[in-house]
């Protein structure tokens, strides 16, 4: 492994970061800024009403203005008085000089402790000197019958 790949792996758990801190403290322009200009998010869920997909940067922003929004007008996006999501292992593997995938396990926290858990599988995209996400796939592994979370995705739809 060469100073160059750890650099890169390091700026990649940096976009990470940045992604999760953005995300869950509803700071939308730093979250969108995570993306690639035509970057994917999505989940794969077995039920319709926990599905996504947003194709490119500015659809991305508008997703998280709509929960900001909301949440500033005093609407119940979910239950939760906060939301903390918690990444663990994550393997980066870089497949050229300007891009990489990575798996990298998550929890989210909420006032009951324990909310919902999986991973992400990601590609990434050298961008400038930014290592940016260029297709999120969200995938849950487990979901407490207590959720107070699981009403978030159908609420933040246009």
């Amino acid at each position: 492994m060469t100073l160059e790949d750890l650099l890169a792996r390091e700026a990649i758990r940096d976009t990470m970061a940045q992604y999760t801190t953005a995300g869950d403290r509803l700071k939308v322009d730093d979250y969108a800024d995570c993306f690639t200009e035509d970057g994917v998010m999505e989940a794969e869920h077995e039920q319709a009403d926990r599905r996504f997909r947003y194709e490119g940067r500015e659809a991305i922003r508008a997703w998280q203005a709509r929960w900001l929004e909301r949440t500033l007008a005093g609407e119940k996006v979910h239950d939760a008085s906060f939301a903390r999501h918690h990444l663990s292992t994550s393997k980066i593997d870089l497949t050229g000089p300007d891009s990489a995938r990575a798996r990298t396990y998550w929890v989210a926290w909420t006032d009951i402790g324990p909310d919902h858990a999986g991973y992400y599988l990601d590609t990434f995209r050298k961008v400038g000197g930014d290592w940016l996400i260029a297709h999120r796939l969200v995938r849950e592994d487990w979901r407490s019958p207590d959720s107070l979370f699981g009403t978030a995705v159908s609420k933040s739809r246009s």
